[in-house]
């Protein structure tokens, strides 16, 4: 007897309960132990409520050897779909751990392709919530080959739309190039990543070590700087993405979202005493940030990897901002290896989605030593001066304090494309330090004179008068105004107002050959 359609809605509805149990209840429970939610609910989470609108449900792998004939996987262990996050869609893709241990087989993988490829279509952010144990190896050269797919799209997403993956849980081998490739990677504390496990570690190379420590948070933060923010738990993290989110625009033809505009520009008096004269005093530049930021509200980026430079997300009268500042807390924010990186990084994506960068400058120069020199400081410092090059978004500079050489023009200089430059009264911008300089330039005077001490500093002093004060460097058109640090958000709202609609013409080419 044929089926009535309440009979075969009925039948529907039972297979979607079926399916949105992923492997079953005690999975779930297992999952819910280890204080991870499921796939359906990190995407419930984080997606405005009832907005989400799955495809690919009722998906099935087609392997057949190894016993794979007899495996129901639902969904093939991925969720895919798109939703809205403040009333804007995303498109995303969840691992489904319960299924298969959330392996990626051919199946899974087409579909995480079909949702990038979505967002590429639509231009509409693409994130991955990485909840896996690998590529599912009943599936052998199908597995491969559907990574293969994943990181192509990676590729063809790249600056066209946002990329965000999370790394919820275990992230191996292969399956740690996907994250590797987005614009933003944010893993939850307990979960790992890693391209080789303890044990093939400890097979190949004798070393002993555990998941944690290979390719936990502390290690992909602090030593290796792959990952771009820590989370607790996975409530954090879905909230970082949120709000991450919410500075960016959906793609690169679009501005990014005016929103929550705190159109507060009065002078703030604090500003004139929180950075001291005295340039070998240190400070937290944080604490200037969030002066002249709307509401204090700063989103830090990579805040524990190269920690004498600082990245991040703010408002300044509602728009989006870029902001990259020298720490003088930490190394007295001096650019090195490292901080070159994690800054010419930044800039690129920001320049990629219309983000004006702001610059806080306060650098005695970049880091010397053997090992610098070494580990290639010439071309990792050069990405600081290609990327800002490179940039074509609205470039605002502020000069707190020290602005030494190559990394004076590093820290995006007038001569590097900076649309204004502004220096407080405490900035010194010179080739090198006095002290430097006066060694160098003063030697025979100083070892001839019958007090040196008194003359080497009378020297350094009459140095810094001539050439370390912002008023040299004013003279020669390369800081367009001195200003009082009270009216820095002033200065900086009006020249971002003014630039809104700034335009640059490039010459043509496929793409420029940065310093690798």
């Amino acid at each position: 007897m044929e089926q009535s359609m309440q009979e075969r809605l009925d039948a529907l509805t039972v297979e979607r309960q079926r399916v949105a149990l992923g492997g079953g209840q005690a999975k779930i429970d297992k999952q819910h132990d280890k204080g991870r939610l499921t796939a359906r609910e990190r995407v419930d989470a984080f997606v405005d409520q009832g907005t989400f609108r799955e495809t690919g449900m009722f998906a099935q792998h087609r392997t057949t050897a190894f016993g794979m004939d007899k495996v129901d996987a639902p969904g093939d262990g991925v969720v895919t779909g798109v939703g809205a996050v403040f009333g804007r869609p995303v498109h995303i893709a969840s691992q489904d751990f319960t299924v298969m241990g959330g392996s990626a087989g051919e199946t899974q993988s087409e579909k995480v392709a079909a949702m990038m490829e979505a967002s590429a279509t639509t231009g509409t952010p693409f994130v991955f919530i990485n909840d896996s144990g690998g590529a599912r190896v009943q599936e052998g050269i199908d597995s491969l080959s559907g990574y293969g797919k994943v990181f192509y799209n990676n590729v063809l997403l790249s600056g066209l739309v946002p990329q965000i993956s999370i790394i919820a849980g275990p992230c191996a081998g292969g399956a740690a190039y996907s994250p590797a490739l987005t614009d933003f990677i944010i893993q939850v504390r307990g979960a790992q990543m890693f391209i080789t496990g303890p044990g093939v570690i400890k097979s190949v190379t004798g070393e002993d070590v555990t998941a944690e420590q290979l390719g936990g948070v502390d290690a992909h933060m602090s030593k290796a700087g792959n990952i771009h923010f820590e989370a607790e738990n996975d409530e954090q993290a879905l909230l970082i993405a949120q709000k991450l989110l919410s500075f960016l625009p959906q793609n690169n033809t679009e501005e990014p979202p005016i929103v929550e505009a705190d159109l507060d520009v009065e002078p703030d008096e604090v500003l004139r005493d929180l950075v001291p004269v005295d340039g070998k005093k240190g400070y937290d530049v944080r604490e200037v940030i969030a002066r002249i930021v709307d509401r204090a509200d700063f989103l830090e980026v990579q805040e524990g990897f190269a920690r004498n430079i600082v990245v991040g997300f703010a408002r300044i009268t509602g728009r989006t901002v870029g902001i990259v500042a020298n720490q003088p807390q930490v190394m007295s924010g001096v650019l090195d290896i490292n901080s070159s990186d994690k800054a010419s990084s930044f800039i690129r994506f920001c320049n990629a989605f219309n983000i004006p960068l702001v610059t806080l400058v306060d650098v005695p120069g970049f880091m010397p030593g053997v090992a610098q020199e070494h580990g290639g400081i010439i071309r990792h410092g050069a990405k600081m001066l290609y990327a800002y090059s490179a940039a074509s978004v609205p470039k605002l500079t502020v000069v707190l304090r020290k602005s030494y050489g190559g990394a004076h023009l590093a820290m995006c200089s007038k001569d590097l494309g900076a649309d204004r430059v502004f220096a407080w009264p405490t900035a010194e911008i010179a080739v090198m330090g006095a002290d430097g300089a006066v060694n160098v330039v003063f030697r025979r005077e100083i070892e001839a004179a019958e007090d040196k001490p008194a003359r080497r500093e009378q020297l350094i002093q009459e140095y810094k008068d001539t050439f370390s004060s912002p008023y040299m460097a004013a003279s020669r058109g390369l800081v367009d105004d001195i200003i009082d640090p009270a009216y820095t958000r002033l200065q900086i709202a009006d020249a971002l107002e003014l630039l809104a609609n700034k335009r640059v013409s490039r010459p043509s080419k496929k793409h420029g050959l940065g310093p690798s």
